[in-house]
């Protein structure tokens, strides 16, 4: 029997293979007069679920996209993305001021020009337009793709501020009221100083005193939102101009 049990044991800790089991003789069942009565436990009704257990709740609300953008770092980022693009501000503005030149040239043209200038100036006068119109998009397109990426980055350093500070303002729910038609908050109801938008920029600031907060260049109204503004031109629609009447 001894030797059975260190077999066994040796097989269930993987020391042997489980061919060795067949060098065992088989254990005899024991007789029905040795088998012990069963029993069988009666059985219990499941117990029923606690009730749901309410807590006082303490709500805080913020506007996150503003806090992220209203952070010196915010302010840096979204400087930095305008400065990168000035110039080609400058370019689709110098583009559509050379058209606006060109229609007011082939608008008081002679009636004595030829149809072939006159369909020349057209062409380049089209020409230019659809230069202005495609430049001017893949413009708008990588102004608010590098917008977004320079935003998200600091969002993400932001929110872990946020959720820290919450966490140590013993606040148990926290809602993002930036954009309330994309989101679930249909309506909520301020108390006092439940708004964090302002504490959660001045607790990012001090946790990033190496950065500071740019220099204005000129007085805003409003602080900016992420990707709603991008390089733009006041681009006049082209018509080809009709000759004067004779």
């Amino acid at each position: 029997m001894n030797h059975k049990f260190a077999l066994l044991a040796a097989l269930v800790a993987g020391l042997l293979p489980a061919s060795a089991v067949a060098q065992v003789p088989p254990q005899l069942p024991a007789s029905p007069s040795e088998t012990p009565a069963a029993t069988t436990p009666a059985a219990e009704a499941p117990k029923p679920p606690p009730p749901p257990t309410a807590f006082a709740a303490k709500i805080a609300i913020v506007e996150f996209q503003e806090a992220v953008i209203a952070t010196n770092e915010g302010q840096q980022a979204l400087a930095a993305v305008q400065k990168k693009y000035e110039p080609k501000q400058a370019e689709l503005e110098g583009l559509n001021t050379e058209i606006v030149g060109l229609q007011k040239q082939l608008q008081a043209a002679p009636a004595t020009m030829t149809d072939e200038e006159r369909a020349s100036r057209t062409k380049t006068l089209d020409t230019d337009q659809k230069k202005l119109d495609r430049d001017t998009e893949d413009a708008r397109t990588a102004y608010q793709s590098d917008l977004q990426d320079a935003y998200g980055k600091v969002a993400q350093k932001v929110h872990g501020v946020m959720v820290n500070y919450v966490q140590k303002s013993g606040f148990t729910l926290l809602l993002d009221v930036s954009n309330q038609q994309a989101s679930q908050v249909m309506w909520i109801a301020e108390q006092p100083n439940s708004d964090i938008t302002e504490a959660v920029i001045e607790a990012y600031n001090k946790a990033t005193p190496n950065i500071s907060a740019p220099a204005p260049a000129a007085p805003t109204a409003a602080r900016p939102r992420p990707a709603t503004t991008a390089p733009h031109t006041t681009t006049t629609p082209h018509t080809t101009p009709k000759p004067p009447s004779q």
